[in-house]
């Protein structure tokens, strides 16, 4: 905890973001020094899909380590799971989840949760905001990050909420 209070009053301060999935995690790293928001890195890491369950899920972990080990965040941001029709979807989209909640946590770093809805309405306004709205003000708030596939611009989005959100939620704790 030491290690987390030491780390909230350095700056700048990398946030990694990360937006859960089975078949593609979106990860995005930013640098946040005051209310100035920049662009580090993002990708995707993508389990094959023929792969047994578990050696999937240990894909995810040790790409979310690797991009811990390469990027150094302080903290990290993870999406929460909506709920679908289908049962076992979300129970699998939860162990994806699982994994990138775990890989942080082991790094020793402050993981924060937030919903859809939420990172929705933090970067677009609205929490029935589009992918392609997402896009759009990733583009607008983080432009040194190019062209960004879906989930890369949710992660960032994710960090972004995160950004914003970090010093109003340590007053609130």
């Amino acid at each position: 905890m030491r290690e987390h209070m030491m780390n909230a009053n350095r700056a700048p301060i990398r946030i990694l973001g990360l937006d859960p999935g089975l078949r593609r995690t979106g990860w995005g790293v930013l640098s946040v020094e005051g209310s100035r928001m920049s662009h580090v890195a993002h990708g995707v890491i993508m389990p094959d899909e023929k792969a047994d369950f578990a050696d999937r899920l240990l894909h995810l972990f040790e790409g979310i380590t690797a991009v811990i080990e390469q990027h150094r965040p302080d903290e990290a941001a993870v999406e929460e799971v909506f709920l679908n029709t289908n049962a076992q979807s979300t129970l699998k989209l939860g162990h994806a989840r699982a994994a990138a909640l775990i890989a942080p946590a082991r790094a020793g770093l402050l993981v924060a949760e937030y919903s859809t809805r939420l990172v929705k309405k933090a970067v677009v306004g609205t929490g029935a905001a589009d992918k392609a709205q997402i896009g759009f003000m990733i583009a607008r708030l983080l432009p040194t990050a190019g062209k960004t596939t879906a989930d890369c611009a949710d992660a960032l989005a994710v960090a972004v909420t995160h950004a914003n959100l970090r010093v109003a939620n340590r007053r609130v704790a």
